[in-house]
């Protein structure tokens, strides 16, 4: 069957978008746009795409879960020694995108990420699940592997090591990322789209633009 993909189309019109419906700080507004898209229970609210950069320059983007916003930065978890571990240690700068299709909003973060304090990974880590806390330690994230079964021995053998406590591996724990420049997007008919992008002056400021769509 061929699907004519140039065909499909979305008119959007539930909301409209300006500087002032906005607060002062990019942040806080993205707190609300969270919230009410959790409230509207929109599917998976807090997944975001993170682009990084590694060290050849080459571009790579995943869905990673959005696990806090802690004094205006945005925190996730994943293994150091994975693809966008090394990546954002080579280039700590990385590009985030929250797309809720549901209210028609988009909202675009760029910043810089830098590693969690241990004591905070620590706490997040002791609050996952077992299941997860074994999974962290028995999968090398990004490496080959011959095939599921070497996993789920891994996983078995740091159950039997761990059978209570686990505690964090020293390659796993959080990043909090910066921002220095935030777009919200909201749908509009016809295309004409409402564009507010905040971006943070030399002195920490933030001032606002509008975008054409």
């Amino acid at each position: 069957m061929t699907i004519d993909l140039a065909a499909i189309r979305q008119d959007y019109a539930k909301h409209e978008l300006s500087p002032e419906d906005c607060l002062a700080d990019p942040v806080a507004q993205f707190q609300i746009w969270l919230k009410e898209a959790i409230t509207a229970q929109v599917n998976e609210p807090t997944a975001m795409n993170l682009a990084t950069v590694d060290a050849d320059g080459r571009p790579s983007a995943r869905i990673v879960l959005l696990k806090g916003v802690e004094d205006g930065r945005l925190v996730f978890f994943t293994n150091y020694q994975s693809r966008k571990g090394t990546a954002i240690t080579a280039h700590p700068y990385v590009a985030i995108t929250f797309f809720w299709p549901e209210l028609e909003r988009q909202v675009r973060i760029e910043g810089k990420a830098e590693r969690l304090a241990e004591e905070a990974s620590d706490a997040y880590f002791d609050s996952r699940p077992y299941g997860s806390r074994i999974g962290a330690w028995a999968s090398e994230q990004s490496r080959e592997i011959s095939g599921k079964a070497e996993i789920v021995k891994r996983a078995a053998l740091f159950g039997v090591k761990h059978p209570l406590k686990v505690p964090r591996p020293p390659h796993w724990g959080g990043f909090a990322v910066t921002p220095d420049r935030v777009e919200f997007w909201q749908g509009r008919p016809s295309r004409l789209h409402d564009r507010v992008v905040f971006r943070k002056g030399e002195g920490g400021e933030w001032g606002t633009v509008i975008l054409a769509p």
